[in-house]
C-alpha cells in the first residue's frame, strides 16, 4: 500500500513542528552564545519566537525580535547577512540529512498581542463585553 509522501492537512505536521523547534532551539543557543563572528549581529540580544519549516524541511522561516524591539531593522540585516554561518553553526548542532536554509522575518506577535489589548480596553468594547455577560446570566 502506498504511503502519501507529502502532508496535505490544513496545518503543518508533526515532523515540521518537532524540526522547527529543534531549529528554533539551537538558532537561539548559537546567536546566545555569540558564536557568529560578526560584531553587529553579537551586540543585539535576539529573542527566536518561532521556526516554521517548509514541507520537505529544507527551507526553515526563523520569525525574530531584538530585545525590545530596538533597531529591528538592523538585527534582521545582521541575521540575512550571515545566514550561511548560521545555517552551518545551527546544522552542526543537529542531526538532520539536509541544513536547512534560514530566512529571518521580524516577529509581530507581540505587536497583535498589545494592539488586541488596547482594542479590549476601549470603553465600547468593554461595554459590549459587559452586556454579552449580563445576557448570558439571564439564561
Amino acid at each position: 500500500m502506498a504511503q502519501k509522501r507529502f502532508h496535505t492537512g490544513t496545518g503543518p505536521s508533526q515532523r515540521q513542528l518537532r524540526v522547527g523547534e529543534l531549529i528554533r532551539r539551537t538558532l537561539s543557543d548559537v546567536l546566545l552564545r555569540g558564536d557568529v563572528h560578526d560584531p553587529d549581529l553579537n551586540r543585539h540580544s535576539i529573542t527566536v519566537g518561532e521556526v516554521r519549516t517548509s514541507p520537505d524541511l529544507k527551507m526553515a522561516t526563523a520569525f525574530v525580535l531584538p530585545l525590545g524591539g530596538q533597531d529591528a531593522e538592523g538585527a534582521l540585516e545582521a541575521l540575512r547577512r550571515n545566514a550561511g554561518e548560521l545555517r552551518h553553526l545551527v546544522a552542526k548542532g543537529m542531526t538532520l540529512k539536509y541544513a536547512p536554509q534560514l530566512r529571518f522575518v521580524l516577529d509581530e506577535t507581540f505587536d497583535r498581542m498589545d494592539d488586541t489589548r488596547r482594542l479590549l480596553s476601549e470603553d465600547r468594547v468593554r461595554r459590549d463585553i459587559e452586556a454579552d455577560g449580563d445576557d448570558e446570566d439571564q439564561d
